[in-house]
């Protein structure tokens, strides 16, 4: 037998199974259409304002800074175990890599706090005296 075959039939029962559920359950289940069931939903409260809204820059760039640094210590981690065995042949061919490594981030970080990336901006509406030191 062709082994493309099997993976040709592989890839027929993944899309059929799938296919085949949805077009079961849209036949059984019950439609109630209610102008509710299209309203947005928030832990059971009605909203009180429009659910489209902006949200500051400082959000997304907290949030990709988040990412970089995680994926530094995704790096990092596997770096550290097999130091062990490399640092006994090599000390220097070992910690060269990872010390550049981190002095690209290092300069990130630099580049990110002078910037003011890293920075939380007290919006404009809070007056001073809310403010928490």
């Amino acid at each position: 037998m062709n082994p493309w075959f099997a993976i040709g039939m592989l890839a027929f029962v993944a899309l059929i199974i799938p296919l085949g559920m949805i077009l079961i359950s849209s036949l059984l289940r019950p439609t109630v259409p209610v102008a509710g069931k299209r309203t947005a939903y928030e832990s059971g409260e009605i909203p009180t304002s429009s659910t489209q809204f902006r949200f500051d820059i400082q959000y997304y760039m907290v949030a990709l800074l988040f990412v970089v640094f995680d994926i530094e210590t995704i790096f990092i981690f596997p770096w550290a175990l097999i130091y062990r065995d490399v640092a006994a042949y090599d000390l220097f061919w070992a910690l060269v890599p990872m010390l550049i490594f981190i002095a690209v981030l290092f300069v990130g970080l630099i580049w990110a706090w002078s910037t003011g990336a890293i920075q939380w901006i007290v919006s404009e509406a809070i007056s001073e005296t809310e403010v928490p030191p």
